[in-house]
């Protein structure tokens, strides 16, 4: 599918970082047929959540399951074999090279596509540089999708921040997946590289995941449509 091809509808990935299955789908239900699109992450795949994976998939639904692999290569590959049988859209796995070509080789021939982390949208230039690394944000973005590319991955995760220059690197043969997604006017929490939603597809980001402005809202559907709304009207 390319950019043009995705539904406004369809880009946005409501997170379900939820303490229990029930709930997530008690979220779903809320939702209803307003979202097409769902991340299970580490919170809810730990309480019992990888289940959700292939039940949200009977239901129509697409499924982003963030567990952000990162192991020796081997290791990766037999994970992520085991993880195409869950009926997932997308899997991340962290920008190493040794880990994305373990989850390249373990995808096969499914159709599970293979999304890798550059920078974790909560890291800025000092977090980077105390965890032993001498790029800067924007350097080691660019390097690791350079790398991605080359190994095969199907789309990369990156803040808002570096999608413009990751389209620019990429092209359109890999899909842009974006956290650090805030509405205007909403907290910005424990993220440190944000956008809202209408500037974020603007800048070349195919897909946005949004979690405590939709889960946590009083009218969570409300929430995501006026989202989605503002996805198409920056798509024009």
């Amino acid at each position: 599918m390319t950019p043009a091809e995705i539904a406004p509808k369809d880009r946005l990935i409501v997170a379900l970082d939820l303490p229990s299955v029930d709930a997530a789908e008690a979220m779903v239900n809320r939702l209803g047929d307003s979202v097409t699109f769902y991340k299970i992450g580490y919170r809810l795949a730990y309480a019992g959540g990888l289940p959700l994976v292939g039940k949200l998939a009977d239901q129509g639904k697409k499924v982003f399951l963030d567990l952000k692999l990162h192991d020796i290569g081997n290791t990766v590959a037999q994970g992520v074999d085991s993880i195409t049988r869950l009926g997932a859209t997308f899997l991340t796995v962290h920008a190493y090279p040794q880990t994305m070509k373990g989850a390249v080789e373990g995808r096969g021939s499914s159709n599970l596509k293979i999304l890798a982390v550059t920078v974790l949208t909560s890291y800025n230039e000092d977090d980077l540089h105390a965890a032993g690394f001498r790029l800067g944000v924007s350097e080691l973005v660019e390097a690791r999708a350079q790398q991605a590319q080359v190994l095969g991955i199907d789309g990369l995760v990156s803040s808002p921040e570096e999608v413009g220059a990751l389209r620019k690197i990429v092209g359109h043969q890999m899909s842009l997946v974006t956290p650090g997604i805030r509405p205007a006017g909403a907290a910005s929490g424990d993220q440190k590289r944000i956008m809202t939603p209408g500037r974020a597809i603007a800048a070349g980001a195919d897909y946005l995941v949004v979690g405590r402005p939709v889960v946590e809202a009083t009218d969570s559907r409300a929430i995501a449509e006026a989202i989605q709304a503002e996805i198409a009207q920056a798509l024009g």
